[in-house]
């Protein structure tokens, strides 16, 4: 009797699986996440930590990218796949630091693939439909990305009275052209007393720039749509715009 009693309780007792409480989450049960996400700090910092190659603290950026990755890899489990939830999370966490690092500049020769799969340890656990499934999801987190960086971007020309089909039509048809209308953006931006005027103008300052560049008035007028685009990525935080003009943005 005293056995059964016992069974009964360690039964009671028993800890659900991640993947179970996951499950629950989803369904709405925010006490539970709350538990979870501290519970799992220590994986999460582990995870970030493999990535980084340093010790990671709680105040550190890369550790609030990684617990949200976790919290985001715990509402997009999907039990049907049969793969787990740590090893889930884990390629979704590593992917979002690794951006964040590259976005950051912290180093830019990292590989996703290389990084997740490079030795036995952390590609256990992993099954190809998990795999294809977060690289998957990346592209599309990329693709979303540069349609809102775009639709930014198409507003911020609006207040210039411009339109990406006037960038289209006006661009400098000869790459050299192009190249001259971007040292004159560039020349744009290093000067504040230049910038100022683009900024509070919403013109380009034809008259100051033709004495500081090598053009004549007509050339700069003739590509003034495009330098003003161009001046506009430069001071920007336009991430794939400038990776599309990269090598020709150095400054």
């Amino acid at each position: 009797m005293l056995n059964v009693l016992l069974f009964l309780l360690a039964k009671q007792k028993k800890k659900q699986s991640l993947e179970e409480m996951a499950i629950q989450i989803q369904n709405g049960d925010e006490q539970l996440l709350n538990i979870v996400l501290e519970d799992y700090k220590p994986f999460i910092k582990k995870t970030v930590s493999s990535v980084c190659k340093r010790f990671i603290y709680e105040s550190d950026d890369e550790f609030s990218i990684g617990l949200i990755a976790f919290h985001d890899a715990i509402l997009k489990y999907n039990d049907q796949r049969g793969s787990s939830v740590i090893s889930f999370s884990e390629v979704i966490i590593k992917r979002r630091v690794i951006d964040y690092i590259r976005k950051n500049g912290k180093f830019q020769d990292v590989s996703f693939d290389m990084s997740l799969f490079e030795d036995g340890e952390d590609s256990s656990g992993l099954t190809i439909d998990q795999i294809v499934s977060v690289e998957e999801f990346g592209k599309q987190e990329e693709a979303r990305k540069r349609r809102e960086e775009i639709l930014y971007f198409q507003e911020q020309l609006v207040q210039y009275k411009l339109s990406f089909h006037d960038l289209v039509e006006q661009s400098p048809k000869h790459e050299d052209a192009r190249l001259n209308a971007i040292d004159i953006a560039k020349k744009v931006v290093s000067s504040q007393e230049l910038l100022d005027y683009l900024i509070e103008k919403r013109r380009l300052p034809i008259k100051k720039l033709e004495k500081q560049v090598n053009v004549t008035r007509k050339t700069i007028e003739r590509n003034r749509k495009y330098i003003i685009a161009i001046s506009l990525i430069l001071i920007g935080d336009y991430v794939y715009l400038r990776d599309y003009l990269k090598g020709r943005l150095e400054i």
